[in-house]
């Protein structure tokens, strides 16, 4: 079911009741970096991951998101499943669940109708989808029952399960300079303006580098002022972080101005970048403006 030079890539089939929190289980697992495909008819799994594996560098890790929405086909997961056994490929199966109570009022409070309800109530709905899905139960890994947590507990839940022994959940960084007359980042998280530091712009040898010069970045990080930014600033970064990660957000844009994006910024930003990764945080530096007139 792949290359011979390729990784059978890791499969989840992620599954249960229609409002117990599928769709926060895959963005975590879309998060803990696997290849998510929501609601893919289950006979097309077994396609999914041969050509996951044919792809160039192979698809390390895949989960499908599958539930009643594929309506017959939901019918054929055990079938899927069943084929990816005889060429040893057995998938790790996550269920998710929850009270009826719990599942009427999600329903409710979006004011949405349940996928099976048709004519009925809600109730009518999810007796018909746990008679579907009760083989599923059985036969899971996995099984999370939501009906008293909340998404941020979820999302720990899922975490637990799904990351190694060990391991811990990370947060991804991008670091980007930019200049403030061409507007700030639309995604930034947090924005440091560095005008307050002297500008290298006024210094005749130092204008036609940029930040990413030596000269440039001695002269902006030699700076007194920049040091005890630099030191205040980690310190924020060390409150920041793991209240980000309590909160399930795994990716922070951190961007730093400076007048036109090319001397200050570009210095400042790569020396935010070198702590972040000296402290463990996977990290990359992106320069907007550098290189603009």
């Amino acid at each position: 079911m792949s290359g011979p030079d390729s990784k059978p890539p890791e499969v989840t089939v992620v599954t249960g009741m229609s409002g117990a929190g599928r769709s926060t289980a895959a963005k975590v697992l879309e998060d803990l970096g696997w290849f998510v495909v929501d609601n893919l008819p289950p006979a097309l799994i077994p396609t999914m991951l041969e050509l996951g594996g044919r792809s160039q560098g192979g698809v390390p890790r895949i989960a499908v998101v599958v539930d009643v929405r594929s309506g017959e086909f939901f019918a054929d997961l055990s079938a899927a499943l069943d084929t990816l056994a005889a060429h040893g490929r057995t998938p790790r199966l996550i269920y998710l669940e929850a009270s009826d109570a719990a599942l009427v009022r999600r329903f409710e409070s979006v004011r949405r109708m349940h996928p099976l309800q048709g004519d009925g109530r809600i109730l009518d709905g999810i007796a018909a989808e746990r008679a579907l899905v009760e083989d599923l139960r059985a036969a899971a890994d996995v099984v999370i029952d939501t009906t008293e947590l909340n998404v941020h507990e979820l999302r720990e839940k899922v975490e637990q399960a799904f990351l190694a022994e060990g391991e811990q959940s990370r947060l991804h960084a991008t670091v980007v300079s930019f200049g403030f007359k061409y507007g700030l980042p639309v995604d930034a998280d947090l924005v440091v303006d560095v005008r307050f530091l002297p500008n290298p712009h006024w210094v005749p040898e130092l204008r036609p580098l940029t930040g990413l010069d030596p000269a440039v970045s001695g002269h902006v990080l030699g700076d007194r002022q920049a040091q005890e930014l630099m030191d205040r600033y980690a310190e924020v970064l060390r409150v920041i972080v793991p209240g980000y990660l309590r909160e399930g957000k795994r990716y922070l844009t951190l961007a730093v101005g400076c007048t036109g994006g090319k001397h200050r910024s570009v210095a400042i930003a790569e020396e935010v970048a070198r702590r972040l990764r000296a402290a463990g945080i996977d990290c990359q530096v992106e320069h907007r403006d550098l290189g603009r007139e």
